[in-house]
């Protein structure tokens, strides 16, 4: 018997959306360099080295999310123990709507997601940091 999902992506975004301040990059562009922010880039690794980074951005692994927040955990990342404003984003803008509605269920706060991601960054012309070159061949 194949699987039932009650609730798919959309709903699941719908929700997030619902529920977590969504920043149009000219606004998060905007607070590049403030002390008080931290963004955080869930995308793979790959997707990092293949396009590249958003400045001084703290990379952290969708996968890892939880476990990276959470004190208790053995994996805790001592930035999210900060008292700053945490500005998530991903490629397109779905997982870091997820990861911010999560953060946010989780107990940190203030945080927001960049609408359309990381795509949506470059396409503003917003400041990247190009990913490195390839290693020479010998």
């Amino acid at each position: 018997m194949p699987q039932t999902i009650v609730k798919g992506y959309k709903a699941l975004l719908a929700e997030a959306e619902a529920e977590i301040v969504t920043l149009p990059v000219a606004e998060a562009a905007a607070l590049v360099g403030d002390p008080g922010v931290v963004f955080v880039d869930l995308r793979d690794p790959r997707e990092l080295e293949r396009e590249g980074k958003l400045p001084g951005a703290f990379h952290c692994p969708r996968g890892m999310l939880e476990f990276w927040i959470d004190p208790e955990s053995p994996y805790a990342k001592p930035v999210f123990q900060e008292d700053k404003r945490f500005v998530f984003f991903c490629a397109g803008g779905w997982r870091s709507a997820l990861a911010a509605k999560t953060a946010q269920d989780m107990g940190l706060k203030p945080v927001a997601h960049i609408a359309g991601g990381f795509g949506a960054w470059k396409t503003a012309g917003a400041p990247i940091e190009p990913p490195a070159p390839p290693p020479a061949k010998a």
